[in-house]
């Protein structure tokens, strides 16, 4: 058994105020190591105007008596003819330590129409027990690991449905996506050979295709268009052939004048270099480039043109 005693001492007149009150936190009938117990006293009367001093209690504070929580004051109800009302004051305590412990008595400074005196309210007892053992049966048993319970369909089911939903809309967009390119397609094979080149030799207007990091691209892009045009519309197999060979296959055609030919050449030798070499043209070669395709088509598109009546007339 340990016994806790604080003895305090006050110059003031000491006025027997009731006895304290002790109130255990927790539902039970016994007050075990570290519950929390609710300490006080209940002062009744106390007239408008009064002013109350308690006393420290953080210095009874030690390994086996913990103060939780400080004074904390509350009204209790109020006479509406006197205007006089109750107060309770109050500390949480824990204790640590099986054992019995007598609590230091609660004195109470009031100071009412200027008479100071010191409440004086008597402490009580507190009996601490721990938690029995049978110490014939008690068997020390290793640690459990976390308990896993079995996954439930309702909890998978969520998952399952957002899942599919994943699929169903990464289907959806491949589908969209296919069919988009398809129509594309559709409505260029439809088109003569003239205005798909041309559709796509717009793509390339602008000097932002001239940056060093954009030339390869700018290039590629121009002479790939322009290769199935030829193949279109000269029965080159030009997109198979290299610059050489195209140009060889081209020497003889009619339809595209020496000073045409020399500047395509120039213009696909030049290409060659920016993709496979790392040249870096300069903007006035760069400037001639588109004008230079968009002529080359238009004006082998419109002899072919000025043919076909020819050939109709022979017939």
């Amino acid at each position: 058994m340990r016994i806790l005693s604080i003895i305090l001492a006050l110059t003031l007149d000491i006025v027997p105020g009731g006895d304290a009150f002790l109130r255990q936190l927790q539902q039970r009938d016994t007050i075990l190591i570290a519950d929390q117990v609710e300490y006080g006293f209940n002062l009744q009367g106390v007239k408008p105007g009064t002013g109350i001093a308690l006393q420290d209690f953080s210095k009874m504070e030690n390994d086996t008596l913990v103060l939780v929580r400080n004074w904390q004051i509350d009204t209790l109800g109020a006479d509406k003819k006197t205007g006089e009302f109750d107060i309770r004051g109050s500390i949480v305590l824990a204790p640590f330590e099986e054992g019995t412990y007598t609590l230091p008595p609660i004195f109470v400074r009031r100071n009412q129409a200027g008479i100071v005196d010191t409440l004086r309210f008597e402490p009580v007892q507190m009996e601490v027990k721990s938690m029995p053992v049978d110490t014939a049966t008690f068997v020390i048993n290793d640690i459990k690991g976390q308990i896993n319970y079995p996954i439930t369909f309702k909890e998978v089911l969520p998952w399952i449905l957002g899942a599919l939903a994943l699929i169903a809309m990464v289907i959806l967009a491949i589908y969209l996506i296919k069919k988009h390119r398809k129509s594309v397609q559709e409505a260029e094979s439809h088109d003569p050979p003239y205005v798909v080149a041309l559709r796509k030799l717009d793509k390339f207007r602008g000097d932002k295709y001239w940056a060093p990091d954009k030339q390869k691209a700018f290039y590629s892009g121009v002479t790939d268009a322009l290769k199935e045009y030829i193949d279109h519309r000269f029965g080159v197999d030009a997109p198979e052939m290299t610059t050489a060979e195209l140009f060889d296959a081209l020497k003889s055609d009619k339809d595209i004048t020496p000073e045409m030919f020399a500047d395509l050449k120039d213009l696909f030798e030049r290409a060659d270099f920016v993709k496979f070499a790392k040249y870096v043209a300069p903007d006035t070669d760069n400037a001639k480039v588109l004008p230079l395709a968009v002529n080359f088509v238009t004006t082998t598109y419109q002899s072919e043109l000025q043919e076909e009546p020819k050939e109709a007339d022979v017939l």
